[in-house]
């Protein structure tokens, strides 16, 4: 046995992240062996990252708000704020690619984790691909028993919201894959590095519902419409983000850290989300239906939510 596996895992986690590499060692606790993954030791600049990827975004939105309040908002208007809400949209990435272009382990990892599909087990990509439809749809049949429509199952084809000079639906797409370059490539491993995985969870959903949080000063935009369908469902967009980050890392690091499924979870939230006919209350009763789903999954897996260190 090496000097490496003879040292427990409770110690091990507390030393620098020297080396970026996958480590065998023999954790003294429950005599078994433990794979720890210590490249989640390179994604250290936390503060910097989080830092930059609000105060940036921020400037663009709160700026694209006031230019879409300019009356008549049309023409160059439209244009400008258009491409100023876009900007901020990027800018998480921007900041991740500048973190991970420094470092060639970092590259590699990110680059990997695009392809790492042997790691990979069958029924939680299909997870990723239904919890989010069937929990919209389960929402909208408890609906019914209140006295909700059944016509909330009807596919309208239009939107409750506009993006300026962009297709709703070709924002449906591209936000989530622009976003979870920068939230799976460097915001997620780099809160991982210092908790657990459910706190990592609280503090990223937490933060989370701060980025968006300017986007309802932009005229006619998702968050702004909310605004005026009654506090409750604002809260409930806020309040939901806790068990829709909870199942999404959950997936993510059942996935081997795949960043292609939670690319694929995050668009089907917003996509099943406006293709129906659904009351605003249902996101509510949905709400109330991923609570559930995520506090079993927690209870389910507490030893991938509340085990220190990353184990592979």
């Amino acid at each position: 046995m090496s000097l490496k596996q003879a040292i427990p895992s409770h110690i091990f986690k507390s030393l620098p992240p020297m080396n970026y590499f996958c480590l065998r060692i023999y954790n003294l606790n429950d005599m078994s062996i433990v794979k720890i993954n210590s490249i989640i030791g390179g994604y250290r600049h936390t503060a910097l990252f989080y830092g930059l990827s609000v105060l940036i975004p921020w400037l663009f939105w709160f700026g694209a708000g006031y230019v879409s309040h300019i009356t008549p908002y049309q023409g160059k208007y439209l244009n400008i704020a258009s491409v100023m809400a876009f900007a901020g949209l990027l800018s998480p990435v921007a900041v991740a690619y500048v973190l991970i272009s420094k470092n060639a382990a970092l590259r590699k990892d990110v680059a990997g984790r695009f392809f790492n599909f042997r790691e990979m087990k069958l029924r939680y990509v299909l997870l990723a691909c239904l919890i989010m439809p069937t929990s919209i749809l389960s929402a909208q049949a408890v609906s019914l028993l209140f006295g909700y429509s059944p016509l909330q199952f009807v596919i309208t084809g239009e939107y409750t919201f506009s993006s300026g000079i962009f297709p709703v639906s070709f924002l449906l797409v591209m936000a989530p894959v622009i976003e979870e370059l920068a939230w799976r490539s460097y915001g997620t491993d780099c809160l991982r590095r210092k908790f657990n995985l459910f706190n990592t969870s609280l503090i990223f959903g937490l933060f989370w519902g701060i980025w968006h949080l300017p986007l309802s000063a932009i005229r006619d935009y998702y968050q702004s419409n909310l605004l005026e369908t009654g506090w409750i469902h604002s809260v409930n967009f806020l309040v939901s983000i806790l068990p829709y980050v909870i199942l999404m890392n959950w997936l993510y690091y059942k996935t081997g850290r795949n960043i292609p499924v939670a690319i694929v979870f995050h668009i089907t939230a917003g996509f099943f989300n406006e293709i129906f006919a659904t009351h605003p209350d249902s996101k509510v009763i949905q709400t109330v239906l991923l609570l559930i789903l995520a506090a079993y999954v927690v209870v389910r897996d507490k030893k991938l939510f509340f085990k220190r260190e990353y184990e592979l």
